[in-house]
């Protein structure tokens, strides 16, 4: 089963948002961090609602 996405408490600059998408698909958090500020305000609408609705990842 694959791995659940999640926000990463690790590795991340504001909500962990966006290194949790790269986690999960196995890119670049660079790379990812970039197309959400292509993306204008949509992106930005976008991370607010996964920052929103998206679990943390447990503490270790």
């Amino acid at each position: 089963m694959a791995e659940r996405f999640v926000r990463r408490r690790r590795g991340s600059w504001i909500g962990g948002v966006c290194a949790g998408i790269a986690d999960r698909l196995g890119l670049p958090r660079i790379l990812v961090r970039l197309l959400f500020v292509l993306a204008n305000g949509a992106g930005l609408v976008v991370y607010l609602l996964l920052w929103t609705f998206t679990k943390v990842e447990p503490k270790k």
